[in-house]
């Protein structure tokens, strides 16, 4: 690959889990950012306001280094903007093969690129308990807007493949899409047990696996469309808790959203001799949107 430090930044406007240009999760990209400071990477994505701004650079341990930052700071792992850089570095030609290695700050990550999709490895699941969180249901209840006496159709759950979500059992998809979320309280909760956001979903559909919603306020996003590193955690509840005995889950998002964003993202659940979850793969297609003067910001 180019030595991406000669080159002046480049910053691209990419859906990831999505082929149309109304659907999916946006996601900034900045090409050779190795010159750009914390503080300007922080700026450019507070300005452009997504949910995450990818910024690609040299790497030493892998193909390229990837740092992902909300409009309020930095995070370790994104899947869609993942999704999103990696799809625009191998449609402009800056990766070749059909594999690569990305370097981000909680290490390196597997990344495949198959039949114009791109899939990112995620680590083993880890489960936590609410209760071990210091979260109780009622909690969880008010804090999405459920109604009193609310009783979940199986356990909410904090999953972590890399980044951990609280998943939250919602029985259908009527009740998902009037979910008025207490942005505060979520964020409250999310803080004061360490979490990306809610991952809230219903497994009462027709067309995928699941279908969910995530409120992340903690790091400046109300609702997210896509969220390839909460899709996987869901995909291993879904095979582990709720007995759903097979490797590839579909999982859309976006579609309950009060302005519709539909996503696909897939998982595919990589199991040992004796069907425990050893690793998988989440991904999905990219679409370039257009390329922004990177002055302005």
């Amino acid at each position: 690959m180019a030595n991406l430090e000669t080159l002046t930044p480049e910053l691209y406007l990419v859906k990831a889990f999505t082929e149309q240009a109304n659907g999916g999760n946006t996601a900034g990209v900045v090409l050779f950012a190795d010159r750009l400071s914390h503080e300007r990477r922080q700026k450019i994505a507070a300005m452009l306001g997504l949910s995450e701004t990818a910024f690609v650079s040299n790497s030493e341990v892998g193909d390229v280094k990837v740092e992902f930052y909300t409009p309020l700071k930095q995070i370790p792992h994104c899947g869609h903007a993942t999704v999103a850089a990696f799809s625009l570095l191998w449609q402009k030609g800056l990766l070749l093969n059909g594999s690569a290695v990305k370097e981000s700050i909680d290490g390196p990550r597997q990344i495949s690129f198959e039949e114009g999709k791109v899939y990112q490895a995620q680590l083993p699941p880890q489960y936590t308990p609410i209760e071990a969180a210091g979260i109780n249901p009622y909690q969880i209840i008010a804090a999405l807007g459920l109604p009193e006496g609310f009783t979940f159709p199986s356990e909410p759950l904090i999953a972590s493949t890399g980044v951990p979500f609280l998943l939250v059992p919602i029985p259908d998809e009527s009740m998902l899409h009037h979910l008025q979320p207490d942005q505060e309280l979520v964020r409250a909760i999310s803080e004061k047990a360490g979490l990306v956001g809610f991952y809230a979903f219903t497994t009462a559909t027709a067309l995928a696996d699941a279908s969910a919603r995530m409120f992340a306020p903690s790091y400046g996003i109300p609702e997210e469309s896509a969220t390839g590193m909460a899709a996987g955690p869901l995909a291993c509840y879904l095979h582990d808790h709720l007995q759903q005995h097979k490797l590839d889950f579909l999982i859309h998002q976006g579609y309950l959203m009060h302005h519709p964003s539909p996503s696909q993202i897939e998982v595919l659940l990589q199991p040992d001799g004796e069907g425990h979850i050893m690793g998988l793969r989440a991904g999905g297609r990219g679409l370039v949107i257009r390329k922004m003067e990177l002055g302005d910001f």
